[in-house]
């Protein structure tokens, strides 16, 4: 039952530096005012008790590249979020702290702000919370939020931004709100798609093409993959093994009915985030869409839209050249989110 008291002591918690010379940065051109919502996107819902302010902000985007909240400093969010690659790393397992090797391959943090619940396993139901699996986890950071707030509570700058932010202290409170804010500004809505969906440009003949096959009953890609960020966020198995190494949800639930299924994740900015899989067992876009031409491998609790499709290797280019249609360039640039 270690798995419970993991969660429950990130609950607690969530109940519950750089050099004093240094001066507060305000973000590029002056201060963010407001996050960009691209018009066929939801508006973001803000936490009652975490509303967005640019202060919040500034504050949650210097600790987010900040590796003082690791146990040996030397490990960041922005390390396993890289921008260069949409927030998402180019490695299978990203080495935390001590040189450990990761659980799974750190996914995408583009659009969080609309997730559900969070972590693989869909344990954690509020991005504030989710701040600080990282930092409690053995193979991430390895630390723990007490001891962070010791750590900065001689910076003064954080000290300063925090109060400014919040009316009080930098602690356990202000960090996780503060940082989750900024993740709810990495929003990703500006590739060639959405400029198709609100009418500003075209496909080509081969990406059209992989489009209909995408949203087609012959390959059922839009049932798991729907909606303006491409998942129902929903668990599934889609065939990867026929033994895991990682249990899945079954990790958190401990019911044998959630073993080896995972949050479906989104696919936007694929051309960004490779390796894929929970693993990053899966190198190529081409070998996603193999894996699910072959109809995967056979297990237990494998989704039953997980069957061979029979495409050509100019139908599979095809997907390929669709799913690339999703990639954001903008969102490896945007000065705003970088350090």
């Amino acid at each position: 039952m270690k798995h419970c008291s993991f969660y429950f002591c990130i609950f607690v918690f969530i109940c519950i530096s750089c050099s004093d010379m240094d001066e507060i940065q305000e973000p590029p051109f002056k201060i963010l005012e407001q996050i960009a919502i691209p018009s066929h996107f939801p508006e973001i819902i803000y936490p009652d008790l975490n509303a967005y302010s640019p202060d919040r902000w500034s504050l949650g985007k210097r600790l987010f590249y900040d590796k003082r909240l690791s146990i040996d400093s030397t490990v960041s969010c922005a390390s396993c979020h890289k921008q260069s690659h949409g927030f998402a790393d180019d490695v299978s397992l990203t080495l935390g702290v001590f040189n450990r090797p990761g659980v799974t391959n750190a996914p995408t943090l583009a659009n969080v702000a609309y997730y559900p619940y969070y972590t693989r396993e869909g344990g954690i139901p509020t991005l504030e919370m989710q701040v600080l699996v990282p930092i409690a986890e053995h193979n991430e950071f390895g630390f723990n939020i007490v001891e962070i707030e010791s750590r900065l509570k001689n910076d003064i700058v954080y000290q300063e931004m925090a109060r400014k932010a919040y009316g009080r202290a930098l602690d356990p409170f202000t960090i996780t709100r503060s940082i989750s804010t900024y993740e709810r500004s990495i929003i990703s809505g500006n590739s060639k798609y959405d400029d198709y969906v609100t009418g500003k440009s075209s496909l080509t003949g081969v990406e059209e093409k992989g489009r209909e096959l995408f949203f087609s009953s012959r390959t059922n890609c839009s049932q798991c993959h729907s909606g303006f960020n491409f998942t129902n966020y929903e668990f599934k198995n889609n065939g990867l093994y026929e033994n895991y190494a990682h249990p899945g949800r079954f990790r958190l639930t401990q019911k044998d009915s959630d073993l080896a299924l995972f949050k479906t994740p989104s696919l936007r900015n694929l051309g960004f985030t490779a390796p894929y899989m929970h693993d990053g067992s899966i190198a190529t876009l081409t070998e996603v869409v193999n894996h699910y031409n072959n109809g995967g491998r056979n297990h237990i609790h494998k989704s039953n839209l997980i069957r061979p499709l029979g495409l050509t290797e100019n139908e599979k280019k095809a997907m390929v050249a669709f799913l690339h249609t999703m990639d954001d360039y903008t969102l490896l640039t945007n000065p705003y989110l970088s350090e």
